[in-house]
């Protein structure tokens, strides 16, 4: 499988079918899931999955599977993709690993890479990371990437208010 980037300790490419089962871990653990409210059904994983692949035809990116470069490891996805703030579209780091492999810094190390492709192969001027309000560790990581809230807003999710900061960084 073709890498997208590399960082120091990872490297980062698309998803492919294969990597259902590595997915499902992340998705369908409820801690890990807490700032979605919920972990996800084995629908709803195929569905994110599917998203993914669809993204890489349509959009060129999407979220991509981060893995170790030593163990060959899956240890989350992070990537970027197009998300809506009010009406308008913004290109949104977003980022997701697996329990086991919080606090190590790779969320922070691929979300950077991200960012220095969005800015230097994409060619975007700015970068988003839209977060839970209460996704606290989601925010340090974000902070890490150089970004500061730049505004804040409710998303309707599953039946619910969910209150999100909408995090920033310019080239």
């Amino acid at each position: 499988m073709e890498k997208v980037l590399e960082t120091e300790r990872l490297y980062l490419r698309e998803m492919t079918d294969g990597d259902y089962k590595d997915l499902c871990e992340i998705l369908q653990d409820e801690k890990t899931m807490y700032a979605y409210e919920h972990a996800f059904s084995e629908e709803e994983a195929a569905a994110w999955l599917a998203k993914q692949l669809e993204r890489y035809k349509n959009d060129g990116f999407g979220l991509w599977a981060v893995i170790d470069k030593k163990s060959g490891e899956f240890l989350g996805q992070c990537g970027i993709t197009w998300q809506s703030i009010g009406k308008e579209k913004v290109p949104e780091i977003g980022y997701l690993f697996k329990r086991k492999h919080w606090r190590c810094g790779y969320a922070a190390e691929a979300a950077r890479g991200c960012r220095e492709y969005a800015f230097n192969t994409l060619g975007f001027d700015k970068v988003y990371s839209i977060i839970r309000d209460n996704n606290y560790s989601s925010q340090k990581v974000a902070e890490r990437n150089g970004m500061r809230v730049a505004q804040s807003f409710v998303k309707h999710y599953y039946g619910m208010d969910m209150p999100h900061l909408v995090y920033c960084v310019e080239k």
